[in-house]
């Protein structure tokens, strides 16, 4: 059986790009590039649906943590219409990475985002 990996580390790069925007627009035009317009995202802090929603739960990561980047980390795995990959939040001046987790994809016959199911591994106390 033959895996499209392709596809799978494209929906990782349009994620991270979306997490990674910082500008409104750029951060609207890269969660409208990477989630379907009904998309979901679900981790332990919240449970958001539409790009809107989207948007602002990215923003307040960003307010949370200026200067900070999300990276991945390792290969996104990924079978059917589901990847999975890991990340951490990195401080672009001193590099440490205080949050960290994994997140699990549902993709659309095009390759975007229909549900995030996110895991955090390591946050930091207080959060």
């Amino acid at each position: 059986m033959s895996v499209n990996t392709d596809r799978f580390e494209s929906a990782a790069t349009r994620y991270f790009e979306a997490w990674n925007a910082t500008e409104p627009e750029a951060l609207a035009k890269a969660v409208a590039a990477a989630w379907t317009a009904d998309g979901g995202y679900t981790d332990p802090l919240t449970e958001v649906s539409g790009h809107d929603r989207i948007a602002a739960v990215i923003a307040a990561a960003h307010e949370q943590f200026p200067g900070f980047a999300f990276r991945p980390l390792g290969a996104v795995d990924g079978h059917h219409d589901t990847a999975r990959f890991s990340w951490e939040l990195v401080n672009q001046v001193d590099g440490s990475a205080p949050v960290a987790g994994f997140d699990v994809v549902t993709l659309d016959d095009d390759g975007r985002i229909k549900q995030v199911l996110g895991f955090l591994d390591r946050v930091p106390t207080g959060v």
